[in-house]
């Protein structure tokens, strides 16, 4: 039976679609209208004072449930050590749904994450897109989303780490190129029957679909240089990929450079401590250059580097530089789904999507409104009781 839900205010999830006076009908999982018209044969409207709705918040770059709150920091799983080059390691067997970091994140209406492995080897394994509402790891996914590397200062600082290591960045990119350049070369040997399949190392095949261009590499990188780094080695090999993090691009013309090679940028974490020398240039005014030049971007929360509920409050500085409210929360929802391949199912509230959404006490941007009502693919995950 269908249910409704009446919003006073709606952020689509798409820039420039804000409704006003709306019901939002949805049965079992899916949006089957949004419409003026008050509907009719429902099991249930909701109905509040002044609902403000968004989608449900999607974290394009996350360790939730890796490193898990109220647990001693050495029982982290966010980085496998036993070698450098890891395309056989899979997120989603690290992950804990036990994290109370999941249930915070629902009462703040971040539903969904991209859950990676950390930036301590040079390939880090695959990236996976989860449910934060997931009774375990099997409920939780949803599809894989990409393969984790990392370039700059983190791959170099895990020399004690075991297998082959990089003490500077030069070497970290030789490593990288080695092994592409093996994937690239073995492929070629299968495509022309002089190898057969089961002949090929697991490792190498997991990075078939890297040379081919069918998977994206998620790649760590703060420093232009480094992202100048990537992109060369992204002509070089015809690669996909997307750049994480860029905290420490502080130009216009930075941000420019990525326009132009147009590549996917997921962005931050802002409010993060710059605790080493290649975030020497972080600043929350980047986001100025950022917003005038703007990129196809999303945000992340890196938690717990920034802890994922609080995912949303990033988006004051997007405002603050001129970014409309509507545009703001694209970041995180429908930019973030777009990235992530999920705007099939997320990012927006039309018919034929997930219903999954939050529904707000006021404006989002107001220190003082809260989730009321948080709904993730039909069923209510928390209502707030006051």
């Amino acid at each position: 039976m269908a249910k409704a839900l009446k919003a006073n205010v709606l952020y689509t999830g798409r820039p420039g679609r804000v409704l006003r006076n709306v019901y939002i009908v949805w049965e079992d999982d899916k949006i089957i209208s949004v419409s003026r018209e008050k509907p009719r044969g429902v099991e249930e409207v909701f109905e509040y004072d002044e609902a403000v709705v968004t989608p449900a918040f999607i974290d394009a770059h996350s360790h939730i449930g890796m490193d898990r709150a109220g647990e001693p920091y050495t029982e982290g799983e966010a980085n496998e050590k036993y070698d450098s080059i890891l395309p056989v390691v899979d997120a989603l067997y690290s992950i804990y749904m036990d994290d109370k970091s999941f249930r915070e994140s629902i009462e703040w209406g971040v539903l969904y994450s991209c859950v990676l492995p950390g930036s301590g080897n040079i390939i880090g394994g695959r990236a996976v897109a989860i449910r934060n509402y997931g009774r375990d790891i099997e409920e939780a996914f949803i599809k894989y989303v990409g393969v984790k590397a990392a370039l700059g200062y983190n791959p170099r600082s895990t020399t004690e780490w075991k297998g082959t290591r990089p003490y500077t960045r030069m070497g970290a990119v030789g490593l990288l190129r080695k092994w592409l350049v093996k994937a690239r070369d073995m492929l070629k040997l299968v495509e022309e029957g002089k190898k057969a399949l089961e002949e090929i190392e697991p490792e190498i095949r997991m990075l078939f679909p890297i040379v081919k261009g069918e998977d994206v590499l998620r790649v760590h990188v703060h420093k232009i240089d480094d992202i100048a780094g990537l992109i060369m080695l992204k002509k070089e090999f015809k690669l996909r990929v997307t750049i994480e993090h860029a905290c420490d691009v502080h130009t216009r013309e930075g941000f420019e450079k990525i326009k132009r090679e147009n590549i996917p940028l997921v962005y931050g974490p802002v409010d993060a401590f710059a605790y080493k020398t290649e975030l020497k240039h972080e600043y929350w005014r980047n986001i100025r250059y950022l917003v005038e030049v703007r990129p196809f971007f999303g945000l992340m929360s890196d938690h717990p580097v920034v802890l994922q509920r609080n995912l949303y409050l990033q988006l004051r500085f997007f405002v603050r530089f001129g970014m409309s409210k509507d545009e703001a929360i694209s970041l995180i929802t429908y930019n973030n789904a777009r990235i992530l391949g999920l705007d099939d199912r997320l990012g927006t509230i039309e018919e034929g999507k997930w219903a999954s959404f939050t529904v707000w006490s006021g404006d989002p941007f107001n220190l003082e409104s809260y989730p009321l009502l948080v709904v993730g693919e039909g069923r209510i995950l928390h209502e707030e009781k006051t």
